[in-house]
């Protein structure tokens, strides 16, 4: 029989699961994917939309990676160092085959596509091709050897994104794993582009926990710090055009931001901010690339026309084809466009651009300005295809909001002022470079449960009209479903199909002129499903079943959802239990309402109920007439009662993506296994890099060591020799053959310089600490010897006084039994009872003789209790006899025999055994602290049931004593006892008087 978990065993696993889910999602990351930079922000239980800074600390890592290739050329089963960002463009010149920017411009697109086909013609140096299957762009680097395959743009965006989660995962610190992302993504991204961008965050080992537009992610910020006006009160909406001109495209959002009174807890009302997106339009061309290349045909163009290209006969193309020219004029490109930005006029040089011959260039802005004559227009085209698109005219908006690096240019700010016709509607109020990292970043904490942020309501449109068709009898279907500005995440559209034969769907977008299949739905037992209807309500009309199907697009990324697939028809169906009862009590059809009548009649049962007992026998009889009445009417429900309702049975379906094919799931697998084994490969350069440095950084402080008098000291010039040849040797191989070595080499050449530096240094260190050591390990039994010393004192002194008190007593034995009687005899007198005028001084002498009765304070340690303190204080100081005078007879090189381990053991045990001794004695005065208290109380409850007019005798009284005084060094000197007994006198007077006062008040 198989055993059962217990139900404590699985609380603590759901506990462990759900804390295990808790951190895995406690930390969310904002990720602006841009062309040129990649920005991203962190979200994590203290660190509030922070952002991840690169490992050279800058705000936003340049969109690239290189695969640096290996000096002895690509090995199989090797891969090659990687670098990523600045670092990856800085070796552009050197290696221009291996350096891939700019990837989101061509991610899901076919290599047929014009954006594909002008990316390729921009970086001639790189060997791109159509992926087998897919027809996307791959990369075959020269890297790697010919039987790698090529490289998918998604495997080489993965690589940029897992460097990003890096960065990231080492700001969150403590260990923090980074795993949920929402990414930015431009709003003329189609379906297929959208599958590519959450494909690469699925190679990188990150889920995506949405999908956001450039415009939104930029308006989403802008609303995190602003209240707009409350349309719910009759205010106009708050209209801003998001202009966001970036590296790679420039698009114009128009956004409508507002306030809205909705229902809170109870009665309350509260106010929430809404952001949408009611129109968008785009130029995916035109951008700072664009410009930049503008500049870079001017290069070209004057370089050809320079007296040294025209000697050698050089044309335009062959410059335009050579990878390593391109790629040093477009990495100086950029600087130059930026200085034009602020001055009139700029300039780059270069030393052997092409075939040796040097180039220096000069460009003005008015130059530039007027190459970028058409670009200009274009930027207008955006502007009112986004007005058209959300209905609006340029007077409706309130701002143009600036966005991207390419929107600081200063003929665009000129080509918006003039298109705005003010300067007062084109704002800088947000950050241009990284509002739209903040606010993916705002985003992502609000789809995470591990975050409570301030409720902002957005919603944005797919940008492309969609829709479905289908064929029946032959003849093709079309129903639009969608258009441009349609909001995803709305309520589903409900479809109704009259075929009775399985088919299939198709949804499309509408990109341009085409219609770009992106999903097909094919049901599976359509006809099935019409018969099982029939058979199970008869009462369906043939003619009126229906396949109705619900579709909606998904808030996260715009993809079609099925949200039902029934067929349907209306049917006669039995009123179930819950409709008669409501029925019965006036709850069920609309047409039926509660009688009046029957509600008085409720009231008088009731009153009926409330009444006396004793009735008469008209009010019995009018009673059981209610009650025939009440059972009259409840079987006139009884009978079966059937209403019309619609009724339907789910389909079976089969939905599957169409457009550029998804990877598979073997595919995805094998994709992950080359990542990891490049970060395998990534990590073990990085470890053997590491033990290079040691070992290098080993030989330099060798030469210190040799160097220093402690050194020389504590070793030979036996040793001092070999260790200098050793080290000589191993830093002349560090520069040959050592280059190449790896890990498990460089390692076991620094361990042998190590066994050599070790025992030199253990012995410089002994010589130095050890005399410390000694001093505290001498002072340490010095303090454990007086204490023993004291307690033995103690011990001897009470067990004296308690001999010489056993004597006494049986001396005094006799004269006490004589002089009883006379006592007695005495104590019969008329003043028996009553106190001395001097009662104070009575007390004290009384107090003293207490003392003197009851002897010294009672040790609070046996020697037993001694006996290890002893035993250790006496074992230790024979070792230190020992081994002190050995040490001093030995020379500094030669190994020592007094360790400061030892000593250190040896003081840290002495400290801990008297520790344990003193410990012991706080318990016992604990002890007897109790156990004074307890006795008090018992005598002060006893003393209560006796005659409240007699005194006390204060030598009966517990005696106290401070337990910290006696403790302090195991004895209590003259002066505190003096003190302590003074103490006790004047408690005792206070108490006499009390009583004496109490007595006097009672009689």
């Amino acid at each position: 029989m198989a055993s059962r978990v217990s139900p404590l065993m699985t609380l603590l696993a759901t506990i462990f699961l759900f804390a295990t889910n808790v951190f895995a999602i406690s930390a969310v990351l904002g990720v602006d994917l841009g062309t040129e930079y990649i920005k991203a922000t962190l979200v994590k239980p203290g660190i509030p939309l922070e952002i991840v800074l690169t490992k050279d600390s800058r705000r936003k890592e340049t969109s690239a990676v290189c695969f640096k290739p290996s000096r002895n050329g690509p090995q199989k089963g090797e891969y090659p160092e990687r670098a990523y960002g600045a670092d990856a463009m800085a070796l552009a010149a050197r290696f221009p085959s291996d350096v891939y920017p700019n990837l989101k411009t061509i991610l899901g697109l076919s290599t047929e596509d014009s954006v594909v086909k002008e990316y390729a013609a921009r970086h001639p140096a790189l060997q791109l091709q159509s992926h087998p299957t897919r027809n996307t762009a791959a990369f075959k680097s020269k890297s790697f050897t010919e039987e790698q395959e090529a490289w998918m743009v998604e495997e080489l965006l993965a690589m940029e994104l897992q460097s990003i989660q890096k960065n990231a995962e080492v700001a969150a610190g403590d260990g923090s794993i980074v795993r949920s992302i929402v990414l930015t993504v431009p709003p003329f991204y189609t379906i297929d582009e959208k599958r590519a961008v959450q494909t690469a965050a699925e190679l990188a080992g990150l889920k995506v926990l949405g999908l956001l537009s450039d415009g939104l992610s930029v308006g989403l910020n802008y609303a995190t710090t602003r209240e707009f006006p409350n349309v719910s009160n009759g205010s106009k909406p708050e209209y801003n055009i998001i202009f966001d001109m970036g590296a790679g495209s420039t698009k114009a959002t128009v956004m409508k931001f507002q306030g809205r009174s909705i229902k809170d807890i109870g009665k309350f009302n509260k106010t929430v901010q809404e952001v949408h997106v009611i129109g968008a339009a785009w130029d995916r061309t035109l951008g700072g690339d664009a410009l930049n290349y503008l500049i870079v045909d001017d290069m070209v163009k004057k370089f050809i026309e320079s007296k040294g290209a025209q000697k050698a006969s050089i044309a335009a193309e062959s410059v335009k084809a050579h990878g390593r020219a391109i790629a040093k004029l477009t990495n100086q490109v950029g600087k130059i466009r930026h200085v034009l930005s602020a001055n009139q006029n700029t300039g780059a040089s270069f030393e052997g651009l092409y075939e040796d011959i040097d180039f220096r260039y000069k460009i003005s802005r008015a130059e530039f300005e007027e190459m970028a004559a058409e670009h200009a227009e274009r930027i207008t085209v955006v502007i009112n295809d986004a007005l058209k698109a959300a209905n609006l005219d340029i007077i409706d908006i309130d701002s143009i909001i600036l966005h991207g690096g390419a929107s600081r240019t200063p003929f665009v700010q000129k080509v918006l002022e003039k298109l705005s016709g003010s300067t007062d509607k084109i704002r800088s109020n947000v950050n241009s470079d990284e509002a739209a990292v903040f606010g993916a970043g705002f985003r992502a904490a609000e789809l995470s449960p591990s975050f409570r942020v301030k409720e902002i309501r957005i919603s944005e449109p797919g940008f492309y009209s969609s829709g479905v068709k289908w064929e029946t009898n032959g003849k093709t279907h079309h129903q639009r479903l969608w258009s441009a500005v349609s909001p995803q995440g709305a309520a589903p559209k409900e479809l109704t199909f009259t075929n009775g034969e399985d088919f299939t769907a198709t949804f499309y977008q509408q990109i341009g002129s085409d219609e770009k299949d992106v999903k097909v739905l094919t049901t599976k037992n359509l006809t099935a499903t019409i018969a099982a209807i029939k058979q199970k309500y008869p009462s369906c009309v043939e003619s009126e079943i229906q396949f109705k199907l619900g579709v909606k697009l998904s808030n996260e990324n715009g993809e079609v959802q099925i949200a039902k697939a029934a067929v349907e028809c209306e049917a006669e169906v039995k009123e179930g239990l819950v409709d008669g009862v409501k029925n019965l009590f006036g709850f069920g059809k609309k047409d039926q309402k509660p009688s009046k009548e029957g509600s008085e009649g409720s009231e008088e049962e009731m009153k009926d109920d409330k009444s006396s007992s004793s009735t008469t026998s008209s009010e019995s009889s009018t009673a059981s007439e209610a009650d025939s009445a009440s059972s009259g009417s409840a079987e006139e429900v009884k009978p079966e009662v059937k209403k019309r309702e619609t009724v339907g049975i789910p389909v079976e379906i089969i939905v599957e993506d169409l457009g550029i094919p998804s990877l598979t799931k073997a595919e995805i697998s094998a994709s992950k296994d080359r990542l990891k084994s490049f970060a395998a490969s990534d990590k073990a350069r990085l470890q053997r890099e590491e033990a290079l440095n040691q070992l290098e950084a080993f030989t330099y402080k060798i030469r210190d060591l040799l160097e220093g008098d402690a050194f020389i000291e504590a070793s030979s010039e036996k040793d001092r020799t070999k260790l200098a040849d050793l080290s000589s040797e191993t830093s002349d191989w560090l520069y040959a053959d050592g280059a190449e070595a790896t890990k498990d080499v460089l390692k076991s050449k620094l361990k042998v310089l190590k066994d050599l530096v070790a025992p030199i240094q253990k012995r410089v260190e002994e010589s130095e600490k050890r005399p410390e050591l000694t001093t505290s390990l001498k002072e340490a039994l010095e303090r454990t010897s007086e204490f023993l010393s004291k307690i033995r004192e103690q011990i001897a002194e009470h067990e004296s006084w308690h001999k010489s008190a056993s004597e006494s007593a049986s001396a005094s034995s006799s004269t006490e039994s004589s002089s009883t009687d006379a006592a007695g005899e005495k104590a019969t007198g008329d003043f028996d009872g009553l106190e001395d005028e001097d009662s104070a001084a009575a007390t004290a002498r009384k107090m003293e003789d207490v003392i003197k009765e009851k002897g010294p304070i009672p040790p609070l340690y046996t020697l037993e209790d001694l006996k290890e303190a002893s035993d250790l204080y006496k074992s230790t100081q024979d070792w230190l006899n020992e081994l002190e005078p050995k040490q001093a007879k030995l020379a500094a090189n030669v190994d020592p025999v007094l360790l400061i381990k030892d000593l250190k053991a040896k003081r840290e045990k002495l400290e801990k055994v008297s520790m344990e001794v003193a410990l012991k004695g706080a318990r016992k005065v604990e002890e007897k602290n109790r156990q004074a208290k307890k006795a008090a109380k018992e005598a002060k409850k006893s003393k209560g049931k006796k005659s409240k007019t007699a005194g006390g005798d204060p030598s009966q009284e517990p005696m106290q004593f401070n337990a910290e005084d006696f403790m302090k060094d195991g004895e209590i000197d003259k002066e505190q006892l003096e003190k302590l007994i003074n103490n006790m006198k004047k408690e005792n007077e206070k108490k006499a008087e009390g009583e004496k006062k109490q007595t006097h008040d009672e009689l």
